[in-house]
C-alpha cells in the first residue's frame, strides 16, 4: 500500500505556491501600473506644452528609461538588504545550534506547543526533527527561512524594471501610431484602457473587488494625466 500523503502538509505546500505566484503577480501589476502612469503623465504635461512629435518621444523614452533604472536599483537595494538578514539570521541560528543546543531543542518546543500541539507530542516532533536536521528544523519554525532558496536581488530588480518598462512603453506606442493631432486623446484612451487591465488584475491578486479597485487605479492615472497636462499648458502658454 502506497503511503498517505499528509493532507495538511499538501494544502500548507499548495497555500505557499498559489500565496507566492500572487506576490508576484501583485508586484509585477504595480509595477506596469507605475510605467504606466509615470510615463503617460509626462507624455501629456509634455504634449500640453508642445506639439511637437521628437520633444514628446523624447521626454516619454527618458521618463520609460529614468523610471525602470530607478524601480529595478530600488528593488535591488531593498531586496539586498532582506537577503543580507536572512543571511545573518540563518547565521545566528548555526551558531546556537552549536553552542545551546539544549536551549535551542526546548525553543523548538516551545514554537510546536504554539502551533496547537501539546508539551509531550511537541517534545517528539522537536527532537525527531532536531535528529534528523536541526538547522533545517530551526530555520523553518522559528525564521520561516528556506536557506536554499534565499530572495535574489538580481532577479527583482529584473522583474521590477521589466514590469516597468511594459506599461511605460504603451503611451508611447499611442503617441507613434497616432496623429500629431490627437496625441492626447489617444494616450488618454490607451492609458485608460491599460489601467482597466492593471486594475483587474491588481484586484485579483490582492483578492479585493474588481470594480472599485479597477476605478480607484483608472481615476488615479487619469487625475496624474489631467494635473500634468494643466502644467504643461500653463508652462508652453507663459512660453517658460
Amino acid at each position: 500500500m502506497a503511503p498517505l500523503r499528509n493532507p495538511i502538509t499538501h494544502i500548507e505546500l499548495n497555500a505557499f505556491t498559489t500565496g507566492s505566484k500572487l506576490n508576484w503577480l501583485r508586484a509585477s501589476v504595480l509595477g506596469a501600473n507605475d510605467g504606466i502612469v509615470s510615463v503617460a503623465s509626462v507624455i501629456v504635461g509634455v504634449a500640453g506644452a508642445t506639439e511637437s512629435r521628437n520633444f514628446i518621444l523624447t521626454a516619454g523614452v527618458a521618463a520609460l528609461v529614468a523610471g525602470a533604472l530607478s524601480m529595478a536599483v530600488g528593488e535591488y537595494v531593498s531586496v539586498s538588504a532582506q537577503r543580507d538578514t536572512e543571511k545573518a539570521l540563518l547565521s545566528k541560528e548555526r551558531i546556537e545550534l552549536d553552542t545551546v543546543p539544549e536551549a535551542e531543542l526546548e525553543e523548538l518546543v516551545g514554537l510546536y506547543q504554539k502551533k496547537g500541539l501539546t508539551r509531550k507530542t511537541a517534545e517528539v516532533v522537536a527532537r525527531e526533527l532536531t535528529a534528523k536536521d536541526a538547522f533545517a528544523a530551526h530555520v523553518d519554525a522559528e525564521l520561516n527561512i528556506d536557506p536554499n532558496d534565499l530572495t535574489n536581488p538580481f532577479h527583482a530588480a529584473y522583474a521590477s524594471g521589466a514590469a516597468f518598462v511594459s506599461g511605460g512603453i504603451i503611451p508611447i506606442l499611442a503617441v507613434v501610431f497616432s496623429p500629431a493631432s490627437i496625441h492626447i486623446p489617444v494616450t488618454f484612451i490607451s492609458v485608460i484602457i491599460a489601467l482597466v487591465a492593471t486594475g483587474t488584475l491588481s484586484a485579483y491578486a490582492g483578492g479585493a473587488k474588481k470594480l472599485r479597485a479597477t476605478i480607484r487605479v483608472v481615476l488615479g492615472g487619469v487625475i496624474a494625466m489631467i494635473v500634468t497636462f494643466a502644467i504643461g499648458k500653463l508652462f508652453g502658454v507663459a512660453g517658460i
